[in-house]
């Protein structure tokens, strides 16, 4: 089996930052929403190097004008538009550079999500699946049941809870990508190198 891209999410620390580069992360993100506990210094943002993994800004309220400008200031990859932004944002800042939240558990039918993954595809780089129905980093692991890959015409990854105990699973629906944040960590942006290890073993295990 292929690897999946692998996300690490909420980085706060430029020694995390650094770990998961060497244990081959693909990319890195950096929450830019002052109520998260996970919120980065623009600062440490800026000051981890470029030509490693991707680094990606993740947003909620801030509208394309200052995302563009958060992306220029802290030399970021791509945009993770979490909150309720439209086609048109994604189009300003790019296809290319986003990564686009839906939570499936959000929709009446799959008739309704489907509809959404149509709607948003042709305009980012990659759909993101989380759990829940709104934020992200909670923990709280998405439902694999509820979702049918093969319906999943684009690219797309999935988060939501995920770290050792349950990254073998998810990857065995062949996302593109798995995004994991609170599941390698011992505290809110804190990571921690134990957890960190144990899941890039099990995901080279797996190829």
């Amino acid at each position: 089996m292929t690897r999946p891209l692998i996300k690490i999410c909420g980085i706060t620390r430029m020694r995390d930052a650094l770990l998961c580069a060497s244990l081959g992360a693909d990319m890195l993100g950096f929450i830019f929403h002052e109520p998260s506990p996970r919120n980065v210094d623009p600062k440490i943002a800026r000051a981890v190097p470029v030509g490693g993994p991707l680094k990606v800004g993740v947003f909620v309220r801030q509208q394309a004008d200052e995302i563009l400008r958060i992306m220029e200031e802290c030399r970021l990859d791509l945009a993770q538009l979490h909150g309720g932004h439209d086609v048109d944002t994604c189009e300003a800042l790019g296809r290319d550079r986003v990564l686009k939240v839906l939570w499936p558990e959000r929709y009446d039918s799959a008739a309704s999500f489907e509809a959404d993954v149509e709607r948003f595809a042709p305009h980012c780089r990659h759909l993101l699946l989380d759990a829940g129905t709104s934020g992200g980093g909670h923990g709280t692991a998405i439902d694999f049941s509820g979702l049918d890959p093969e319906r999943i015409q684009s690219s797309w990854m999935l988060a939501g809870g995920l770290g050792p105990s349950n990254v073998v699973a998810a990857a065995a629906l062949h996302p593109d990508g798995l995004d994991v944040n609170s599941g390698v960590e011992s505290a809110p942006g804190i990571k921690d190198e134990t957890k960190l290890r144990e899941l890039f073993s099990l995901l080279r295990n797996e190829q």
